[in-house]
């Protein structure tokens, strides 16, 4: 088997698992474990206040773009958010029509309640590996991850 072909067929299968990892069933299942004792957030929501955390103060517009979520359903959950006292609105200084979304800090306890819940599922996962692979695995997808975002850093200017 050429490189090429070998590469492909390894192309094929990352494709393959994160296709898998990101279909909504997987997202789902996988949120519903993180947020199991987060009080206020749930497999719905979490999206919104992960993206939140990442993105930092924004509108709730540009959170749905960032988090691939439809506005009015970013707005909908931000407003449970909000009534759980995990995020708050504020005036936009850029535009005083608009607000902006930004994390209480009862929601930041609740996102680091959550990070450390998905550590913690990721590492009951990788326990079982062979020493290193999990390493190894960790540094080959931080690889990927900064690939992909510079060629779409590239590609959008």
């Amino acid at each position: 088997m050429s490189d090429t072909t070998r590469d492909h067929t390894s192309a094929a299968r990352v494709a393959a698992a994160i296709g898998a990892l990101t279909q909504r069933a997987t997202r789902a299942g996988l949120y519903s474990r993180l947020t199991s004792g987060v009080e206020g957030v749930d497999a719905t929501t979490y999206p919104v206040l992960s993206g939140l955390d990442r993105v930092g103060p924004v509108t709730a517009t540009k959170l749905a773009e960032a988090i691939g979520m439809d506005r009015t359903v970013t707005t909908r959950y931000a407003t449970r958010l909000q009534q759980a006292g995990l995020i708050d609105r504020r005036p936009d200084p850029a535009d005083a029509r608009a607000t902006r979304l930004i994390l209480t800090d009862a929601g930041e306890r609740a996102v680091a309640a959550l990070r450390g819940a998905l550590e913690a599922v990721l590492a009951e996962e990788m326990a079982t590996w062979p020493p290193g692979e999990a390493a190894a695995f960790a540094m080959r997808l931080e690889r990927l991850t900064e690939s992909l975002a510079e060629g779409e850093a590239d590609r959008s200017r």
